[in-house]
């Protein structure tokens, strides 16, 4: 006789109550409360949460020691100190390439955003990573503080910081000169924000991130490449009205809306939220969008 099924099922409300807590409360106690009623009891409460959040074991689809790539971490000139940063390129380059920046969510510079860094440079890109709570004393293992950490960051200083990463990385010997950046989640909403900002960007792809203020949009200089989710509510009220703004400015942009997926579904360490599909596409349309605007 087989054993039953002792996996909770997961549901909408449950994901939509996990990205209220990271994204919005950050209050773990109430989180948990929520999430026990939907699961109906704390034991499978127990086993749901952790389905819900980043797994930091995760196996990295690229291992960090990929012969294929030359990686080491990087320290260069921010505006408030030094900016650490993870910094990936192919191993057999034989002339300046394109980069790319690649902007982690509101957990920090992670081993998972590394291994994107590295997937981007295996595309043939120098890729770089940088840790933007580096003026707060770097990101933390404990993904709560980290978000706090973020939340506790004024507007200025991550946009500051993102264009004295494309500066350094304009400088580079390695690189073309131009450069691209792709972030997630909180990263999506600065690839926004950066777009007004840095008049010199190369590309943008921002994957379901925040949008900017509709007076903003006539700043923007560089093609963007717009990801969103299906059902990820909260971002995608926005959608509309940066749409509306794109097209009255006159920008070049593209958005896709994957259906029936949710916030962060690139992200391949959260068991509940990964879209496997709608990943692979995104990240194919991302890898093309960036050859063609950085080469």
């Amino acid at each position: 006789m087989s054993e039953p099924n002792t996996i909770p099922k997961i549901t909408q409300a449950m994901v939509d109550a996990y990205d209220e807590y990271t994204h919005l409360t950050l209050d773990r106690r109430s989180f948990m409360d929520k999430l026990t009623k939907l699961a109906g009891s704390g034991a499978a409460a127990a086993i749901i949460a952790p389905m819900l959040a980043a797994n930091s074991a995760s196996a990295a689809m690229i291992a960090a020691d990929d012969k294929r790539l030359r990686t080491k971490d990087v320290v260069y000139p921010g505006p408030k100190g030094d900016i650490k940063g993870y910094r990936a390129s192919p191993a057999d380059a034989s002339g300046p390439l394109p980069a790319v920046i690649v902007i982690h969510e509101n957990r920090g510079l992670n081993d998972h955003i590394r291994d994107v860094a590295r997937r981007i440079a295996l595309e043939g890109f120098v890729a770089l990573a940088p840790d933007l709570l580096s003026s707060a004393g770097g990101t933390p293992a404990d993904e709560d503080k980290a978000r706090d950490m973020i939340g506790a960051l004024d507007a200025e200083t991550p946009i500051d910081e993102g264009i004295a990463t494309i500066a350094f990385l304009k400088a580079e010997k390695a690189t073309n000169g131009k450069v691209g950046v792709v972030g997630f989640c909180w990263g999506g909403g600065l690839v926004n924000d950066l777009a007004v900002n840095a008049p010199d960007l190369g590309a943008g792809v921002a994957y379901y991130g925040r949008q900017p203020k509709a007076e903003d949009v006539a700043k923007i200089k560089a093609p963007l490449l717009l990801h969103y989710a299906g059902l990820d509510t909260r971002i995608n009220a926005g959608i509309d009205a940066y749409k509306k703004a794109l097209e009255e400015n006159g920008k070049t942009f593209e958005i896709y809306v994957y259906e029936g997926a949710n916030h962060a579904f690139n992200n391949d360490t959260s068991e509940a939220r990964y879209d496997k599909k709608a990943a692979d596409l995104a990240w194919s349309r991302t890898v093309a969008f960036f050859k063609k605007n950085l080469s």
